[in-house]
C-alpha cells in the first residue's frame, strides 16, 4: 500500500522507536526522559540522520501534548485551590517575569544588541518551558508539594504574559519600520478578545459540560466519552488561541472548571494516554529543531548566549525567591529549574521576525540558545540535586529526626497529629507493625517523648511514598490536616499502588465526596463519630434509655449515608430532605384554591371491610 507524501508509516515507526530506545537509556543513566527525547529528536532530525526535514510540522501537532498536560493539572486544582494561589501567581510570578526580564534585557544590550531586539530576546527567554518543568516535577512527584504549586503559579503567569508581549512586538515592529501589514490589532481589541474567550470557556465549563457528559454517559459508548473528553481539551484550547491567549491556558482553565465534576476521573483516564505520547513527541520535535549549522556558524554567540542568559536568569530567580521568603534550598532548585527558555519563545521570535524587528540570523541564533538551554536543564538540575546536602526537614538536621528510607511496616500512617495518635492505639494494641511519617519536625520531636518513632517525610511526594514502604504496606492511613494534601496523596496512592488499601481522614462532607471519587477504600469525617457519640450521651441524659438512644444514632447514621450517596451523583445540594432542621416545615398548599369543598366518594364502612 502506498504511503502518502510527507509522513508515512515508516516515519511514525522511527518516531516511536527513537523514544522507545532513547528514554529508557537516559533514565537508566538518571538523566531524565526529557533529555532522552531531545537527544533522540536531534539524532533523527534534519541535522542528524535527516529522517525528518520539517520538524516545525511535527512541533505544531506535538504542542497538543503540552495542552493535555495542562488540562490534567487543571483537573487536580479546584477553583478554591487556584484562588488560594493568587498571591503566588500575580505576586511571585509577576516579580520573576519583570525582574528577570529587566536583567536579561540589560545583558542583551551589553552584548551590543539594540533595545527592541534585546528586550524581545530577553522576554522570550524569561518564559520558561512549561513542558520541561512540568514533566520534571511530575517525575519527581513534586507537583502537589508547596514548592511545586509555586512553580505552577509562576508558569501560569508566564502563560498570561504572552498576550501583552505579542502586542508589544507589533508596536515595536511598527516603531522600527516593519511592514504595516504585519502590525497586529490594537491592544484594547486583543485584551477584549482574550476576556471574551475566558468568559465563554467559563460559562461552558460551569453550566454546559456536566449535563452533556451525563447525557453521553447514558446514551453514548466509551469511545464517544473519549472523543468528548478530547473535544473539551481541543475546544477550550482553540478558543483561547483565537482570543490571543495560549492554548495551554485554555486547557488549564477547562480542567479547573471540571475539577469538581463527577466525571473528573473519567476525563483524566481518557486523555492521559494521549498526553504521554504527544508530550514525548513534543520533546522529539524540539530536538529536531536545533539548527546545528547555526550553532557552528555563530558558536561564540550561541554558546555565550546560553551561558550568560541561564546564569543571569538563575541569579534573578534566586534573588526574587529569597525576597519572597523561600528557603535557601527551594530558591536554588527553582533558579536551576527555571533558568531556561521555553516553547513560547518560538512564538515570540517568529512574531518578531515577521514584524521586522529580528533578522533571520538573530532569530535562528536566539532560537538555538533557547533549545540548548532546554536541553541543559535536566543536566543542571541533576548536578544541583547531587551537590545540595540531603534534605532532612524544615529545621535541618534536627535532633532525633530521621528521613523515611526503606520502611516496611504493615500499616503506613501519613501525618501524626491528634487524629492519627488516637488511630494508632488500637493497631499497636494488637501488635500491628506500624510505620509513621510526618513533615512537621516539632511534631516528630514531641511524639518521640511519648515513645513514638516517627520519620520525616512529605507524603505528597511519590519518591517519599516509595521510601516509606507504601508499595509493601497492607494499608495506608492518610491522616494529614490539609484537605488538598490528602486529595493529592490518595490520588497518588491509588494510581501508583492500586492494590494497597487506603483509609483517609476527611475534613468535611465535600472532602469526603472527593476522597470517595479519588478511590479511597474508607473515609470518615474527623468530627462525625465524636459528634454522634456526644449526641447519644445527651439523649441518655435527657431521659432516653441506652437502647433507644443507640437506635436513634443508628437511624441518623443511615440517613447520613443515604444523603452522601445522593451527593456523590447530584452534588452537595442533593439529599437535603434527609437532613433534619429546627425550622418548622411549611404546610403544603395548592397553587389554586378549589371552588368547592372535597366530598367523600367511598363509604368508610366499605373501606374498612376491604
Amino acid at each position: 500500500m502506498a504511503e502518502p507524501a510527507g509522513m508515512g508509516l515508516g516515519h511514525i515507526a522511527v518516531l516511536l522507536g527513537a523514544g522507545v530506545v532513547a528514554v529508557p537509556i537516559f533514565r537508566k543513566l538518571q538523566l531524565g526522559s526529557v533529555l532522552g527525547y531531545l537527544a533522540a529528536g536531534l539524532a533523527i532530525g534534519p541535522f542528524g540522520l535527516a529522517v525528518f526535514r520539517e520538524p516545525e510540522t511535527i512541533l505544531h501537532v506535538a504542542e497538543f501534548g503540552v495542552v493535555i498536560f495542562l488540562f490534567i493539572i487543571g483537573l487536580e486544582m479546584r477553583p478554591s485551590r487556584l484562588w488560594g494561589l493568587r498571591r503566588d501567581i500575580f505576586g511571585l510570578g509577576a516579580a520573576q517575569v519583570l525582574g528577570a526580564g529587566l536583567l536579561l534585557t540589560l545583558t542583551g544590550m551589553a552584548a551590543g544588541l539594540s533595545i527592541p531586539v534585546a528586550f524581545i530576546i530577553a522576554m522570550g527567554f524569561v518564559l520558561s518551558s512549561t513542558a520541561v518543568i512540568m514533566q520534571m516535577l511530575d517525575e519527581r512527584g513534586e507537583l502537589g508539594a508547596p514548592s511545586g504549586q509555586r512553580a505552577v503559579s509562576i508558569l501560569l503567569l508566564e502563560d498570561l504574559a504572552i498576550v501583552p508581549l505579542l502586542a508589544l512586538v507589533a508596536v515595536l515592529g511598527a516603531a522600527v519600520g516593519g511592514a504595516a501589514e504585519t502590525a497586529g490589532p490594537p491592544l484594547w481589541q486583543t485584551i477584549g478578545l482574550a476576556v471574551g474567550a475566558l468568559v465563554v470557556v467559563y460559562v461552558a465549563g460551569r453550566w454546559l459540560t456536566n449535563p452533556i457528559f451525563r447525557f453521553l454517559a447514558r446514551y453514548g459508548g466509551r469511545e464517544v466519552m473519549t472523543a468528548a473528553a478530547l473535544l473539551v481539551v481541543v475546544g477550550s484550547a482553540w478558543l483561547m488561541n483565537e482570543g490571543g491567549l495560549s492554548m495551554a491556558m485554555g486547557a488549564f482553565l477547562a480542567g479547573v472548571l471540571l475539577s469538581e465534576s463527577t466525571f473528573r476521573h473519567q476525563l483524566e483516564a481518557d486523555v492521559e494516554p494521549f498526553r504521554a505520547i504527544l508530550l514525548g513527541l513534543f520533546f522529539l520535535s524540539v530536538g529536531m529543531s536545533l539548527d546545528l549549522a547555526v550553532v557552528a556558524a555563530d558558536w561564540r554567540l550561541v554558546i555565550g548566549g546560553v551561558i550568560a542568559f541561564m546564569a543571569v536568569k538563575a541569579v534573578a530567580i534566586y534573588g526574587i525567591a529569597r525576597l519572597f521568603k523561600a528557603s535557601e534550598r527551594e530558591a536554588v532548585e527553582r533558579a536551576v529549574l527555571f533558568a531556561q527558555g521555553g516553547e513560547f519563545a518560538f512564538v515570540l521570535y517568529a512574531a518578531a521576525l515577521s514584524a521586522g524587528v529580528f533578522d533571520p540570523r538573530i532569530s535562528a541564533a536566539a532560537t538555538a540558545v533557547v533549545i540548548l538551554s532546554m536541553a541543559l536543564t535536566p543536566l543542571t538540575s541533576l548536578a544541583t540535586a547531587r551537590l545540595l546536602p540531603k534534605e532532612t526537614g524544615d529545621a535541618g538536621d534536627a535532633e532525633g529526626v530521621e528521613a523515611a528510607d526503606g520502611l516496611k511496616g504493615q500499616v503506613l500512617i501519613i501525618g501524626f497529629g491528634r487524629f492519627a495518635q488516637v488511630v494508632s492505639q488500637p493497631l499497636l494494641a494488637r501488635g500491628v507493625d506500624v510505620s509513621i511519617i510526618e513533615n512537621d519536625v516539632e511534631m516528630i520531636q514531641a511524639a518521640s517523648e511519648f515513645g513514638f518513632k516517627v520519620y520525616y517525610g512529605d507524603g505528597t511526594r511519590l519518591d517519599v511514598l516509595h521510601a516509606s514502604g507504601a508499595d509493601h504496606a497492607e494499608a495506608v492511613l492518610v491522616c494529614v490536616d490539609k484537605p488538598e494534601a490528602a486529595d493529592h496523596i490518595v490520588g497518588l496512592l491509588k494510581s501508583e499502588f492500586p492494590l494497597t488499601k487506603v483509609f483517609a481522614r476527611a475534613f468535611d462532607r465535600g472532602h469526603s465526596i472527593r476522597l470517595i471519587q479519588a478511590g479511597a477504600d474508607y473515609q470518615v469525617r474527623e468530627t462525625f463519630e465524636s459528634a454522634l457519640k456526644f449526641g447519644e450521651a445527651v439523649l441518655v441524659e435527657m431521659g432516653l434509655n441506652e437502647a433507644e438512644a443507640a437506635d436513634t444514632i443508628a437511624e441518623v447514621r443511615r440517613r447520613d449515608d443515604a444523603r452522601l450517596d445522593l451527593q456523590l451523583t447530584g452534588g452537595l445540594q442533593a439529599g437535603r430532605a434527609l437532613m433534619r432542621g429546627n425550622m418548622p416545615t411549611p404546610k403544603p398548599e395548592p397553587y389554586v384554591t378549589p371552588r368547592r369543598e372535597g366530598q367523600i366518594v367511598t363509604d368508610p364502612a366499605d373501606e374498612s371491610a376491604a
